[in-house]
């Protein structure tokens, strides 16, 4: 019989990427989403496959899936600063109440449970790069509070269940990721400038752009994590790209890329918002024989050809997720 893997936040970008992954290497994936964020048409296109199906279930309540389950990849989280700003309060408890179900059906199912981290556990971070044994510089009450610490929460209750109960667990702590299925006004940088070059408005540059930002390919970061998974270590482990490059170079890059003369104009930056980004990967390159593969001129060409497919009407829509419902304590 094919094993069983339950991915959360299936419908979204790097969920539904490893739902294609799953299916590509024999699984039986059960696909897991509530929507405020993923969207249905990320994988529309497994819909007819006998070997994928699809629960639309807010993990934050009791989560149960009849059968065996054999591994769960817990990527129910609102990413982008734009979505848990709005959400804040369903982002702390999708980090807390829903890693407590899942980890809670991981034990009834004997099952192993990769929870997705970010590099946002490290704040904004005193050491560079950041390394796994780093314990970051994270402002507990600021506005990006609710996800970081919603992040480092769902570690600590991760390895609680680790060490106390012996469940089988993996920790990424995954970076800056791109590729196509990004929402494109999500506020993420990459989409955020595609965005603004495609409809010709300026691009904005937040603080005076000498902040920095590694930027990892779709397909590397699902290796990675694919890899991460089926190993034996239990510890968190950074997967991410180490080529380091400003938010101002790399907005030059876009105006290049795109092929357009939009003016780069500065905004204040947002509170909290970490100055460096580049991961330490040497534990992932050890351990998982992994590094990234695809460089960021080939990655972002690749993305670009995917914003350029969108319609007019997906281009210029503005966010309209219905978060109030989602927002109760």
């Amino acid at each position: 019989m094919k094993k069983r893997v339950l991915i959360t936040g299936a419908a979204g970008f790097l969920g539904s990427h490893l739902c294609d992954r799953f299916i590509a290497e024999n699984f039986h994936v059960i696909g897991m989403d509530n929507l405020i964020t993923g969207d249905l048409k990320n994988i529309e296109h497994l819909f007819k496959n006998e070997h994928f199906e699809f629960y639309n279930h807010d993990v934050t309540t009791f989560v149960h899936v009849p059968g065996n389950v054999d591994f769960i990849l817990h990527f129910a989280s609102p990413a982008s600063p734009i979505d848990y700003l709005k959400i804040p309060i369903q982002t702390l408890k999708v980090g807390s109440l829903g890693t407590h179900n899942l980890l809670g059906l991981a034990k009834e199912k004997n099952a192993r449970l990769l929870i997705a981290s970010t590099s946002e556990v490290y704040g904004d971070p005193l050491v560079h790069p950041q390394s796994e044994d780093y314990y970051g510089n994270v402002n507990t009450i600021g506005p990006r509070g609710v996800y970081d610490e919603a992040k480092r929460f769902q570690e600590s209750i991760t390895m609680a269940y680790h060490r106390f109960h012996g469940l089988e667990t993996r920790i990424a702590r995954i970076f800056n990721t791109y590729g196509p299925r990004m929402r494109l006004n999500d506020g993420r940088v990459i989409p955020a400038f595609i965005g603004q070059a495609l409809r010709g408005e300026n691009l904005t540059v937040f603080g005076d752009g000498k902040q920095t930002r590694s930027f990892c390919y779709v397909d590397d970061q699902v290796e990675g994590l694919y890899r991460l998974l089926m190993s034996n270590y239990s510890d968190p482990v950074n997967i991410g790209n180490p080529d380091e490059i400003t938010i101002l170079d790399f907005a030059e890059e876009i105006i290049k890329l795109t092929g357009t003369d939009q003016k780069i104009v500065f905004k204040p930056l947002p509170k909290d918002d970490p100055l460096q980004r580049e991961p330490d990967i040497k534990r992932a390159k050890e351990i998982l024989g992994w590094s990234p593969k695809v460089n960021r001129e080939e990655g972002m060409k690749l993305t670009f050809e995917y914003f350029k497919s969108l319609s007019k009407e997906e281009l210029f829509k503005s966010e309209h997720k219905n978060f109030s419902k989602h927002n109760r304590s």
